[in-house]
């Protein structure tokens, strides 16, 4: 009878100088291979979202194809026998496959036309990988994402804004600008919805473009640290990518406070009296726009020492007194208004470190005068500023 080594055995074989010859482990089947690494995927999956693949309508496509492919893997013993060894995650712990409606019966062409995918895609029991790597690299723009641990801040945002399109108060269009994208905007990337929560400092690119860190929350519980770029090319990419609108709203403020009202602050127009080229060959016509609760005489003093009013004294043309409506959100709205014109310079801080300074618009004053007017009476949403035409034309039209 041949004579069964132990670990003790080798280790003395070892010592006396004696080899020990070990059979090479057997070589894995191509099949062996597609379900390793099938499952291999479904692991990276749970490591970027911290909880294995769930079916149903709210996860994307390939969360729904993970979940069929690892209910699959639990109901066939010989794949179970395969990926055990590898089931760090305790994917195997969770019991035995729930196809969550899935008729078993149902051939490999049904069971993806039940998921929305084409039946020529390869057969889920070959578990081929799903997308190419040039589809996964487009993907893995909005990809990395975490659960977002306080979800429950955000939840009610995207039950509002679903209600608000449901009975019109907003509505989606094609994405257009990187302006567009700013804190407080909703879009739809992905067959998801996506809040920019946060944006960081602006940032120049190696190729003298601008870009900056977002926090971007999804409708289903989980959030991605993006480049404001990362997420320009996926909306791009994405034929159905598109943005929500902002709710249509009614009066915002107006010129004369009433009995009750409050004071909100002050919408205040500014022109610079910078020697930058470009500001210094279109003085008339670049503008900063701003809001402040302050006194704008003290919100400007020693504005040639700020980078926001580019290093320069400034000429105050307009203020107009806002009432009952929060600043951020009046901001926010007025520079989506002109985020098609917005000036793109770089200047210098006193230690000499390259700055973007925001606010900034190439855009006549009268316009801005006319938004205003259009703000007040809560026909603004209705508008786009055309800068072909340097004038606020309707939406849609021509």
């Amino acid at each position: 009878m041949a004579k069964t080594f132990t670990d003790e055995d080798d280790a003395l074989l070892a010592e006396l100088g004696v080899e020990v010859e070990t059979k090479p482990a057997a070589a894995r089947t191509a099949r062996e291979e597609r379900i390793i690494a099938g499952f291999e995927e479904i692991q990276r999956f749970v490591d970027n979202h911290g909880r294995a693949p769930r079916h149903g309508e709210e996860g994307d496509i390939f969360e729904r194809l993970y979940a069929v492919r690892l209910d699959r893997l639990r109901e066939q013993a010989d794949c179970r026998q395969l990926c055990l060894p590898l089931d760090h995650q305790g994917l195997f712990d969770a019991g035995s496959a729930n196809l969550a409606g899935i008729e078993e019966d149902l051939d490999d062409d049904a069971l993806l036309a039940e998921l929305g995918v084409e039946a020529n895609m390869p057969a889920i029991t070959d578990l081929r990988h799903v997308r190419s790597s040039a589809e996964r690299k487009a993907a893995e723009d909005i990809a990395n994402r975490e659960a977002c641990a306080d979800f429950a801040t955000f939840e009610p945002l995207f039950e509002q804004v679903q209600r608000d399109l449901d009975n019109g108060m907003r509505e989606t269009r094609p994405f257009e600008l990187k302006a567009e994208i700013e804190p407080g905007r909703f879009f739809i990337v992905g067959g998801q919805k996506a809040y920019v929560a946060e944006k960081g400092e602006l940032t120049l690119t190696d190729q003298g473009r601008t870009d900056a860190r977002l926090r971007v929350i999804f409708d289903n519980g989980t959030e991605s640290n993006m480049l404001m770029r990362s997420l320009q090319r996926a909306l791009n990419k994405d034929d159905a990518g598109r943005r929500i609108t902002d709710p249509v709203a009614g009066p915002l403020f107006s010129g004369e406070a009433a009995t009750d009202d409050q004071a909100s602050g002050t919408i205040y127009v500014l022109r610079s009296k910078s020697d930058h080229p470009m500001v210094a060959a279109n003085r008339d016509l670049v503008h900063k726009i701003g809001v402040t609760s302050n006194d704008v005489q003290q919100r400007i003093k020693g504005a040639r020492l700020q980078t926001t009013f580019l290093m320069a004294d400034v000429e105050l043309v307009a203020t107009y007194k806002l009432y009952n409506i929060s600043r951020s959100k009046l901001e926010t709205l007025i520079h989506r208004i002109f985020g098609a014109v917005r000036l793109d310079v770089q200047i210098q801080d006193r230690f000499g470190r390259p700055v973007v300074p925001e606010e900034w618009f190439m855009v006549p004053f009268f316009v801005i005068d006319e938004a205003v007017e259009k703000i007040k009476d809560g026909t603004i949403t209705r508008y786009v500023y055309d800068p072909q035409k340097a004038s606020l034309v309707e939406r849609g039209a021509g």
